[in-house]
C-alpha cells in the first residue's frame, strides 16, 4: 500500500464531494449532535447539583457516574441490543439498527462523562459567583447562568470531550446501528470496514475529517482561553 498515493485518493474524495463519504460524516455529525444536545441541560443541572447541593447520598451518585464512564461502549452496545432486539423488553418500539438507537446509546455514552467534568468545573468554580448573583437579587435560572459564565471554559471543555468521545466511537454504534449504507454507517464504522475490505482510501479521509475536527475544536477553545486572558491583563 502506497501511504502518499492513499493520501492523495483519500483527499481528492473530500474535495469531490463524494456523496457516499459525505452521507456517512452527516450520519455521524447528526447523531452525536442530537445526543449531546439532548443531555447538556440535565448534565449542567446535576452536575450543578452535586457541585453545591448537600444531600445524602451525593457521594454514592458521583461514584456511580464515575463507574460509568468506565464502561466499555460495546458493552453498552450489547446491553441496548439485548433491550432493543425484537425478543428484548423493548422490542416493540423497533428501534434496533436505526439512527434513534445510535442516539441512545451515545447518550449514555456521553451522559457521565458531561456530569463528571460538569460536576468538576462547577466544584472548581469561585462561589463567590454565586452567593453575589442572589445577594443582589438575581433569580435562581439568573444565578446560575452568572455562574455558567464564570465556568464557561471548563464547560466547554466537557462538552468538546464528550462530543469527541461519541463521534469518534465504534462499539455501540455498530451493535445497535448495524452499519447500514446512507441509514446508519458513521464515520467509525466506516472506517472498520473499509479497512477490512483493504479499501484505505475512504477510510483515510474520514479519519482526516476526525482530524480537522479536533484540531478545529482545539483551536477554538484555546483563541477563546487566550482572548479571555487577554480581556483581565
Amino acid at each position: 500500500m502506497d501511504l502518499w498515493l492513499t493520501t492523495q485518493e483519500a483527499v481528492q474524495l473530500l474535495l469531490s464531494g463524494d456523496t457516499a463519504l459525505w452521507s456517512i460524516v452527516g450520519v455521524s455529525f447528526s447523531v452525536s449532535l442530537l445526543a449531546i444536545a439532548i443531555v447538556l441541560l440535565p448534565s449542567l443541572l446535576i452536575g450543578f447539583a452535586l457541585a453545591y447541593g448537600k444531600f445524602p447520598g451525593r457521594w454514592v451518585i458521583l461514584s456511580l457516574v464515575n463507574t460509568f464512564q468506565s464502561i466499555p461502549t460495546v458493552v453498552i452496545g450489547l446491553l441496548l441490543y439485548m433491550l432493543l432486539s425484537r425478543a428484548g423488553p423493548l422490542g416493540d418500539w423497533k428501534l434496533l439498527f436505526t439512527q434513534q438507537a445510535m442516539i441512545l446509546g451515545q447518550i449514555f455514552i456521553c451522559f457521565p462523562i458531561l456530569i463528571s467534568m460538569m460536576h468538576a468545573a462547577f466544584q472548581n468554580s469561585d462561589k463567590r459567583a454565586w452567593e453575589t448573583a442572589l445577594t443582589l437579587g438575581a433569580s435562581l435560572p439568573r444565578a446560575f447562568l452568572s455562574l455558567m459564565w464564570e465556568s464557561r471554559f471548563p464547560l466547554l471543555a466537557a462538552i468538546i470531550a464528550a462530543f469527541s468521545r461519541i463521534i469518534t466511537e465504534v462499539g455501540c454504534s455498530m451493535m445497535v446501528g448495524g452499519n447500514i449504507l446512507n441509514a446508519t454507517r458513521n464515520i467509525p464504522t466506516a472506517i472498520a470496514l473499509e479497512s477490512s475490505k483493504g479499501a484505505f482510501a475512504q477510510g483515510v479521509a474520514l479519519g482526516i475529517v476526525l482530524l480537522l475536527l479536533a484540531l478545529g475544536l482545539n483551536f477554538f477553545l484555546s483563541v477563546a482561553r487566550g482572548k479571555a486572558h487577554l480581556r483581565t491583563n
